[in-house]
């Protein structure tokens, strides 16, 4: 709206973005009414966990790109709110959109919310940026770690040897960090053959959880950037025949986001939203937990 001239303080029009304001001054925007929403609606079938004048909260199949991109224009989670909220959404930026205030990985399921006006976009957009929102997730990786519980930091940028991807780096990059929890492991306790590792995000850096554990040495199973598959062990059992498969052939990153917490926009109160695991990772973790017996 800068940019187009609808700002402007004591007649004189606004043009630069980075024209500073002092205390004391007024100035007026001339909000104009929403544009068509661009990208286009699109009847996509949604699993809507709540929602009300002011958000959205999805649990997103894993599969569904979240914002249209080059290689994915259309066919996403943006076109499909747009298609379902249609007027209730109100102009954001002078366009009709939902606010997405965050992302999940076209491949990672589970809980994603949505602004739907102004107001909630900034609000939810403050808690993301000062790190308030809970998120949890639940990730099935290779190995275990040999620590219950704890913390992975580092800096996380693009791999100065692959840009498609993301890395732990020693300069540069911005600061992440992830808590992790072990919850159960799969197969021989002394070295076991998978694990379920709860993950819970402090910050909220691309790639982050798929890249700080395989920073430790404990992929995702089933991830085709950056999991490596294990060699499994010659199988004794039907069982473990069975589990080594599911492991070695499951079709995506092994990553659910599993609960989403935070204060409601108008509300004033914590909201706060669980995830059942979907159908292939409960599974695939079902598989695994017959290593138990095999």
């Amino acid at each position: 709206m800068i940019e187009s001239g609808a700002v402007t303080h004591t007649r004189k029009t606004i043009r630069d973005g980075n024209f500073r304001v002092k205390p004391g001054e007024a100035y007026t925007v001339a909000v104009p009414p929403p544009a068509p929403a661009s990208p286009q609606g699109q009847d996509i079938p949604l699993h809507i966990v709540y929602e009300d004048k002011d958000l959205i909260v999805i649990d997103k199949p894993a599969g569904l790109v979240v914002h249209p991109a080059a290689g994915n224009p259309d066919g996403t989670l943006v076109n499909a709110l747009i298609a379902h909220c249609g007027a209730s959404l109100s102009g954001v930026g002078g366009v009709a959109r939902p606010g997405i205030v965050h992302r999940l990985d076209k491949d990672t399921s589970g809980l994603l919310v949505a602004a739907k006006n102004q107001r909630a976009m900034g609000s939810l957009a403050k808690q993301f940026a000062n790190h308030t929102i809970e998120r949890a997730y639940h990730a099935v990786v290779w190995g275990a770690p040999r620590v219950g519980e704890g913390v992975v930091e580092g800096l996380i940028g693009r791999n100065p040897f692959d840009r498609k991807r993301m890395a732990v780096l020693r300069g540069g990059g911005k600061q992440a960090r992830t808590r992790y929890r072990l919850i159960e492991k799969f197969g021989d306790p002394e070295k076991p053959f998978a694990s379920l590792i709860e993950c819970r995000l402090e910050t909220g850096r691309t790639h982050q959880i798929r890249v700080h554990l395989t920073h430790i040495g404990h992929p995702l199973i089933g991830d085709p950037s950056y999991g490596k598959s294990r060699q499994a062990p010659r199988p004794k059992t039907t069982a473990q025949e069975v589990a080594f498969a599911a492991a070695s052939n499951f079709p995506r990153q092994a990553l659910h986001a599993y609960i989403l917490g935070f204060q409601h926009p108008t509300l004033h109160k914590t909201t706060r939203f669980e995830s059942p695991w979907p159908a292939d990772l409960s599974g695939l973790i079902s598989a695994l937990r017959s290593l138990k017996n095999g």
